[in-house]
């Protein structure tokens, strides 16, 4: 009888070694009763939408960035934001790298960080001034978290207050070794 009850003893038997003592263990052990499929074997059918045709492919004329480890691009994707500037250069560094590595990763969140930055300085080439506290979601922190928001902008102001003062300490400190 196929049930959700975890029988350890099963388990037992199978390996050889009394694990009973363990929460939970041998719960995956009768393989008619897998805990990761619990549709199928409540409806014992097979689930719709497994197989599917393949969308057209989606034509472009902008830059695609693809990993190394797919032949094939996604049928549709977006092209709102080609790679471009200095984050997009590291963009295409860091394809170049398995999907598994720190090397891909960390460099398209430093990219992603740079591109912040070169968004807002686009928005001054374009004679606009960027609207910062709509764009980061100040205004609706304000609303709905306002002490969040004042324990960050405190703890922003005293650590750059710091960094501020150690800079001009340093600077003077050179001075004084120069006269």
């Amino acid at each position: 009888m196929i049930n959700d009850e975890t029988n350890p003893s099963e388990s037992q038997r199978s390996r050889g070694k009394d694990y009973s003592h363990i929460k939970g263990w041998g719960i995956d052990a009768n393989k008619e009763n897998d805990p990761t499929y619990p549709m199928k074997n409540r409806t014992n059918e097979e689930q719709e939408g497994y197989s599917w045709q393949r969308p057209p492919q989606q034509s472009s004329d902008i830059e695609i960035l693809q990993t190394a480890e797919r032949p094939k691009i996604t049928s549709v994707y977006g092209t709102s934001v080609p790679p471009s500037g200095l984050s997009g250069m590291i963009r295409r560094q860091a394809y170049k790298n398995s999907e598994s590595s720190y090397g891909r990763w960390l460099p398209l969140v430093l990219a992603d960080r740079i591109g912040v930055y070169e968004g807002i300085l686009q928005d001054f080439t374009r004679g606009r001034i960027p609207n910062v506290f709509t764009e980061r979601g100040w205004n609706a922190e304000w609303e709905h978290n306002r002490t969040s928001f004042i324990v960050k902008v405190a703890a922003t102001a005293v650590i750059t207050a710091a960094l501020v003062g150690v800079f001009f300490a340093r600077k003077n400190k050179y001075k004084d070794l120069l006269h």
